[in-house]
């Protein structure tokens, strides 16, 4: 892992993918994370960032919150075609995360299309705090 203040990169994982982030706090922990499985779907730098989409999610533990967020970020991916570029966490608590996703429909003449992520899953998943940063650990089911 580098030591850059927010980022995120990928781990081995058989059959799926692992997405591993990291930022000052859990806010820009959760943002790298999505982003990093949105970078698996469409790489950001082919995505403009002209419309918005506000996703939330809840969940009893910072583990499950983690993979509920990413789970409504790929509905919205899914039902709208919706491919990003930004990820800003406004809020990230105990129980509740939201946030906007900003980018635009996918257009298949100028995005190429990579991974079809399906979902995030609980297994391996981890939400810690290291060394001043929080760390992300999370598998998505391709």
């Amino acid at each position: 892992m580098t030591d850059t203040a927010a980022g995120y990169d990928y781990f081995e994982v058989a059959a799926d993918v692992g997405v591993r982030a990291w930022g000052p706090s859990r806010a820009e922990a959760f943002a790298q994370t999505t982003l990093g499985v949105f970078a698996l779907i469409v790489s950001p730098d082919d995505v403009e960032p002209r419309e918005t989409r506000e996703v939330r999610a809840q969940g009893d533990s910072a583990e499950h919150l983690l993979v509920n967020w990413i789970n409504e970020c790929l509905y919205v991916h899914e039902i709208e075609g919706f491919v990003v570029r930004q990820v800003e966490v406004s809020a990230c608590g105990d129980t509740l995360v939201h946030g906007l996703l900003r980018g635009e429909e996918i257009d298949r003449t100028r995005h190429r299309p990579g991974t079809i992520v399906k979902a995030a899953t609980f297994h391996q998943v981890a939400v810690e705090t290291r060394g001043g940063r929080v760390e992300t650990r999370l598998i998505v089911d391709v």
